[in-house]
């Protein structure tokens, strides 16, 4: 994969920008790949995907969550509904606007949320320890590490 630097970018390093590309298109496959991976909780990709979402936060709202999954309003509107007539959410008055409605877990909520997030953790240890040998797993930790600081900066 060779890249030339835009003419707006000349400054970036080469190796920096085939890192970045890479690091891009991995990342987007294997975000799918988790979201795919069947559970046995019964809820759609995107259920659980929101789901794991909503364990990440206190409250939340449909338009905030349909932005954060690149989703549109009415479709994050249909999933919301789902989760609550399933008992994994609850709506509440926004207290600063109460014409707002903010989302929360309910204790199954939060731990089937808890649930998903182990299972797919769980697979992608054991994928890891399938395809990888103890040095390019401690090479990942080590790479995750750095982007962990990128993400923060």
């Amino acid at each position: 994969m060779e890249h030339v630097n835009s003419p707006d970018a000349p400054d970036i390093p080469d190796h920096a920008m085939r890192a970045a590309v890479e690091t891009f298109v991995i990342f987007g496959r294997l975000r799918r790949k988790l979201q795919a991976l069947p559970g046995d909780s019964g809820l759609t990709p995107a259920q659980t995907s929101v789901l794991v979402r909503m364990g990440k936060v206190d409250a939340t709202s449909v338009g905030e969550l349909a932005a954060a999954e690149q989703v549109t309003h009415q479709a994050m509107v249909k999933t919301v509904a789902a989760l609550e007539a399933a008992g994994l959410i609850a709506r509440h008055p926004d207290p600063a606007d109460r014409r707002r409605q903010t989302l929360t877990l309910t204790p199954a909520g939060r731990d089937r949320a808890q649930g998903e997030r182990q299972a797919r953790q769980q697979w992608l240890a054991r994928a890891l320890a399938e395809h990888g040998t103890p040095e390019e797993i401690e090479a990942v930790t080590i790479a995750m590490r750095l982007l962990g600081e990128v993400a923060d900066a």
